[in-house]
């Protein structure tokens, strides 16, 4: 009785020690497993931070070098166009081109409010009025002081021609500076002008040669 007594403690302390060993292996492993989740949490929150940081440029509000340029340079060329436009209720023949002129000065006139707000807000300079880069002709589509004054001077279907052919090549210019905005861009909201640019002035573009009879 007193052998079986003696190997019944025997067997319960390997048992309750085996229980201890188990339970602190179970809190050992889970500090241990703690401490990593820790690191992994911190990680983990610490990878939202790292990607916000690495995405900061484009998030609302965020500006680069590329947006400022877009504004400044679209300004001086929307208004040119806008000039442009507004010659053609007097001079043009067509009802087609008068149109068109039209809803170019209705869509570029609110972007040029909207560009310069966006400079303004970034502490950037607002192109002053005026202030044409006619040297930028043949890079930005923009026209010579010249041309300008060779389609003021012109009437009818002679000025119809004239605005279509230099509006082609001034929205192509626009054009190719929006998609370079889209390309390079951060700021939102002028990646989505950019991208309303090519739409339509891509569209204007297709109208203009199909009146043209270039298409």
């Amino acid at each position: 009785m007193t052998s079986k007594r003696s190997l019944f403690r025997r067997t319960a302390a390997v048992v309750s020690a085996g229980a201890a060993a188990v339970v602190l292996a179970a809190c050992g492993g889970g500090d241990s497993t703690g401490g990593h989740d820790g690191h992994g949490a911190a990680a983990a929150s610490a990878s939202p931070s790292a990607t916000a940081s690495a995405q900061a440029p484009a998030a609302p509000g965020q500006h680069n070098a590329a947006d400022a340029a877009f504004a400044k340079g679209m300004i001086p060329h929307h208004r040119q166009a806008v000039e442009m436009a507004d010659l053609a209720p007097s001079r043009a023949r067509s009802a087609e081109v008068k149109k068109l002129a039209e809803d170019i000065r209705k869509a570029q006139d609110p972007e040029i409010k909207t560009l310069s707000g966006w400079l303004a807000s970034w502490g950037e300079q607002v192109p002053a009025e005026g202030a044409m880069d006619h040297s930028a002709h043949g890079t930005s589509g923009m026209m010579t002081a010249e041309q300008m004054d060779k389609l003021k001077n012109a009437s009818g279907a002679a000025f119809d021609t004239a605005f279509m052919e230099l509006m082609v090549e001034h929205h192509e210019g626009a054009v190719a500076m929006a998609k370079t905005e889209q390309a390079q861009g951060a700021f939102p909201a002028a990646k989505a002008m950019a991208e309303a640019i090519v739409t339509s002035q891509s569209a204007e573009i297709a109208q203009m040669n199909k009146l043209l009879g270039k298409s």
